[in-house]
């Protein structure tokens, strides 16, 4: 059995960007230890009214919290680049994530949604890249190497208006088995630990393989 989670997250979302990557760590050591896994990526939208012409994000993001917005994004700047990724929010499009969202679907159909999310992160948060252009949607399904059907719009709006449903207005959200929530970008050791007891709650706790450990929280030296 997989402990099953699914990431309601937009791929403009900074922070959703860094828990991506933290929660990708945590599930990978879960799986070292013979666990299972399994994601899936939901959409929420930042910005719904957001057009797909695009324009610089500090620019909207001044717009929306005043002056301070250098101040804001240098410090989750220097929070990504913990975690190994460039963000150059200097170089950022503001735009509209319905049909990025769309793409995550028909590439999770197809068993490459990580990927896809990877690459849509990657495409606007270090390349500057309109995440909502046509042809830049188009480019990065032939990277990752998904065929774009031009399905997947219904499933989006009725995941967006699950959201709404579970009452969810802040991403990254987290939700473990349709029952257990964690939001935010916590550190990867919060997921170990969640995931852990998710799959404990559930019966799903891997073997844990043989070595140096403690049985009573001392250690004989």
């Amino acid at each position: 059995m997989d402990v099953k989670v699914e990431i309601f997250s937009d791929v403009v979302c900074p922070w959703c960007y860094i828990g991506h990557v933290r929660f990708a760590k945590a599930a990978d050591r879960f799986r070292a230890k013979g666990g299972k896994v399994e994601v899936t990526f939901r959409p929420f939208q930042l910005s719904p009214e957001a057009t797909t012409e695009g324009r610089p994000l500090l620019e909207a993001l001044a717009q929306k919290f005043g002056p301070n917005v250098a101040q804001m994004t240098s410090r989750v700047r220097e929070v990504g680049a913990q975690e190994g990724l460039e963000m150059n929010f200097d170089q950022a499009v503001h735009t509209g994530t319905f049909e990025a969202h769309r793409l995550i679907e028909v590439a999770t159909a197809q068993g490459k949604g990580h990927e896809m999310a990877d690459a849509l992160f990657r495409a606007h948060f270090t390349d500057g890249l309109n995440v909502g252009d046509p042809d830049v949607l188009a480019k990065l399904a032939a990277e990752v190497g998904v065929s774009d059907d031009g399905e997947g719009a219904a499933q989006v709006d009725e995941q967006l208006a699950r959201a709404r449903e579970l009452g969810i207005t802040g991403v990254p959200y987290f939700l473990f088995e349709d029952k257990y929530a964690v939001s935010g970008a916590q550190p990867d050791e919060v997921f170990d630990q969640v995931i852990d007891e998710v799959a404990e709650r559930t019966g799903q706790v891997p073997l844990a393989p043989a070595g140096d450990g403690c049985d009573d929280g001392y250690c004989a030296v």
